[in-house]
């Protein structure tokens, strides 16, 4: 049904668009069904990257299927081949995931099948791969994969000596012996503890934190820290299947902004000694990582408090448990976590990035935990780490000063400035070796296909080979234009314009704004392949438009941290500056047409925009959007809003809930009913107060569907829809 009322929306729309004096070539047809069919177009990429000293592993489909198998490259031997499919390690039985299996890879955003992911030993000479609810170990000098230990396990990690398999079960953590395929149970729940865990990482360790285990070796194997949590005083969601209301209820433990977070403790086992480790909990009850060095230096936890204000290294006493500090930072707003931090060194110092001066910078820290240098300076617009090569006392970063590209720097640890490694348009990154110097040199050019070449480090520019992709190209290419724009407000914004391919000059055009605008996530990258939708929608008569204001990463602390205390004032102001200002530059944006459109906090600003500024925008389309922050969860809402006891007026400004009497403009809601991140909830209680309101609008729920729409049916019936509502509610170009 949702699919043919979009059809016919989208033959209304057409309708009512007036005729062109010289006859538009009609946009590709059949590009939905190719979109929708290849996941658009990801699928047939070469991902899940992994390095070793000799070889390169990756995960690959097919262009039309999300089955990945395992390949390996060896440069050796000058090609890659397939190592792994699902039906080898299966041996023809079908891929079953559990409920628990199914709700990590909605964390991961993780919607693969097949081979899905797998981890490498150091050496690599030994790749783990859970699959269908069992461990499969791959020895690469047999050529052979064995299935080991209990089936069942939720996370399982692999000792750096390849030895020993640590699983997370249900309740408890179990050691298989890899040789003799022995176990034993290392730590379990009692009887009288159903809401505890061992093992595993909590949801807004997942979800917010990037840290997806809870399980992590010692370099020597012999020592494993152990994570228990107990979500007793943690809120219970239960989520119902509409379509099938004789499957049982899940209830998934959801911690709510102002309420329990989950006990969260680290156990360190040493041979078959149990030591908690003790720290402060209630001022820090977060645990970002755990990091064991691989020289000198003690074992290491990365803990926040609860208002995220400061971070704290805490060294930690193998024998007692106990723990003191090594390095403390803090921000007025919020410290922002670096997934990648501490790396430490052979000799005990180690690495760290701070934004303490306005900026991200890299640097080098004793180590006792003082400042020994700053590696780079704030201009160099640093994001991220891709190699340290100690030996050479040369690291590789990833950074640049233009956020709508990212370019590889290399840097000295004896300091002095960075040297540039690459120069194409683009996103650059590499993948690399801890222990070896080959490397893949990943680029996103600005124009053109994207290209995964195998080469040494020192040596990019010379070729070992290539990772071929097997992706489909769309029948056509997107013709962007990428500029930076001044707002009235005197602030400059980076923007990407995509006109028509069939755009005539001295006609005016609907706009559609396609936005983010929050945290974490740029829309603006200079890589033409990201914009094949947008090229799409655009064909269809419209002026896309995207643009990053402040609260988006990449352009300093003070610009980061402009939402704090209010998620919409800000960026509203920053999206409508900006696309002002493109309107006073180029005439053929017609701004009295101006559509909105987004997906998770892009659907929250989406719904607020219709609600607050319909002077403004004349359309919306709010997909999964959070509409009460009260509603989402601990970790995120309260980093920028705080405590919602302490501060009840910003969650009410930033709630759609507040100004649902507002509406006055055309809003379709679009919402996944199984959405474990941004429940399903949230657009039914602005469904309802809108209801209420006597307010008149459209709310699409996609049944049985996450805060992921991977299937290749809806999500061509979907964009159909919007396209449609578009067109029917801001008409075509005149």
């Amino acid at each position: 049904m949702h699919r043919y009322v979009g059809w016919m929306l989208l033959l209304a729309g057409c309708g009512a668009a007036p005729v062109a004096s010289v006859p538009e070539p009609a946009p590709d047809a059949g590009f939905l069904e190719q979109y929708a069919a290849t996941y658009r177009f990801r699928n047939g990429t070469p991902t899940s990257i992994a390095v070793a000293p000799d070889a390169v592993f990756y995960l690959q489909s097919g262009p039309r299927d999300t089955a990945r198998a395992l390949f390996v490259f060896e440069p050796a031997k000058g090609e890659a081949r397939r190592l792994l499919t699902a039906a080898d390690l299966l041996e023809g039985g079908a891929e079953v995931l559990s409920v628990e299996e199914k709700a990590r890879r909605e964390r991961m955003r993780l919607s693969a099948t097949g081979i899905a992911r797998y981890s490498v030993s150091r050496r690599g000479t030994h790749l783990l791969i859970p699959l269908s609810g069992r461990q499969f170990l791959y020895e690469r000098a047999t050529g052979k994969a064995r299935a080991v230990g209990p089936e069942g396990a939720i996370d399982a990690v692999l000792s750096p000596d390849a030895s020993t398999v640590a699983m997370a079960l249900e309740g408890q953590v179990a050691l298989v012996d890899v040789a003799s395929g022995s176990q034993r149970t290392l730590v379990k729940r009692g009887d009288d503890e159903p809401t505890v865990t061992w093992g595993q990482a909590e949801f807004v360790a997942q979800e917010e934190m990037g840290r997806y285990t809870g399980l992590w070796w010692s370099p020597d194997s012999k020592s494993l820290v152990v994570q228990r949590t107990d979500t007793a005083a943690v809120e219970r969601f239960s989520q119902a299947d509409p379509m099938d209301p004789a499957r049982p209820v899940q209830p998934w433990p959801y911690p709510r902004p102002g309420k329990a977070n989950a006990d969260v403790r680290l156990f360190l086992v040493q041979l078959h000694d149990l030591q908690e480790i003790r720290w402060d909990h209630e001022a820090f009850p977060y645990v970002a990582d755990v990091i064991w060095p691989e020289g000198a230096g003690p074992l290491v936890v990365k803990v926040q408090d609860r208002r995220q204000r400061t971070l704290r290294l805490l060294g930690v006493d193998r024998r007692t448990g106990d723990t003191w500090t090594l390095l403390e930072e803090t921000d007025p707003a919020w410290v922002e976590l670096d997934g990648q931090m501490p790396r430490f060194l052979a000799d005990g110092r180690f690495l760290w990035t701070t934004e303490r001066e306005g900026a991200w910078q890299l640097e080098l820290r004793a180590a006792n935990g003082t400042l020994e240098r700053a590696l780079t300076a704030p201009a160099l617009g640093y994001r991220g780490l891709d190699h340290v090569d100690e030996a050479a006392g040369r690291l590789v970063v990833r950074g640049g000063t233009d956020t709508t590209q990212q370019h590889l720097f290399q840097v000295a640890l004896a300091g002095g400035e960075a040297t540039p490694l690459t120069s194409a348009s683009g996103y650059h990154a590499l993948a690399t070796c801890e222990d070896g110097d080959l490397a893949v040199h990943v680029l996103y050019p600005e124009r053109g296909p994207a290209t995964w070449t195998v080469a040494r480090l020192g040596d990019l520019g010379r070729p070992l080979g290539a990772l071929a992709s097997r992706a489909e190209r769309p029948g056509f290419e997107p013709t962007p234009e990428w500029r930076e724009v001044e707002g009235a407000s005197g602030r400059r914004y980076p923007a990407v314009i995509v006109r028509p391919r069939s755009f005539e000059p001295g006609r005016r055009y609907p706009v559609l704004l396609s936005v983010y605008a929050g945290p974490g996530a740029l829309m603006v990258r200079r890589v033409a392949d990201w914009l094949v939708f947008d090229q799409w929608l655009a064909d269809h008569g419209f002026i896309l438009v995207k643009l990053d204001g402040r609260g988006t990463p990449g352009r300093g602390r003070a610009w980061s941290r402009a939402i704090l205390g209010d998620l919409i004032t800000v960026p509203l102001e920053d999206q409508i500056d900006g696309l002002q200002a493109l309107g006073r530059a180029l005439p053929e944006l017609d701004l009295s047409r101006v559509g909105v459109m987004g997906w998770s906090f892009g659907g929250y600003f989406s719904a607020m925009a219709a609600l607050l500024r319909p002077d403004v925008f004349h359309a919306a389309v709010a997909g999964a959007p959070v509409v009460d922050w009260r509603d989402y969860d601990t970790h995120y809402t309260e980093r920028f809003l705080g405590l919602p006891d302490a501060e009840a007026a910003a969650y009410d400004q930033s709630s759609a809930l507040t100004y649902a009497d507002r509406l006055a403009r055309p809003l379709l809601l679009v919402h996944g009913t199984q959405d474990d991140n941004v429940w399903f909830l949230h657009a039914l209680k602005l469904s309802d107060a809108l209801f209420r309101a006597g307010k008149v609008h459209d709310f699409l729920p996609l049944s049985g569907f996450t805060h992921m729409v991977a299937d290749a049916a809806v999500t061509r019936s979907l964009q159909g829809r919007i396209l449609g509502f578009f067109r029917t509610h801001l008409g075509g170009p005149r």
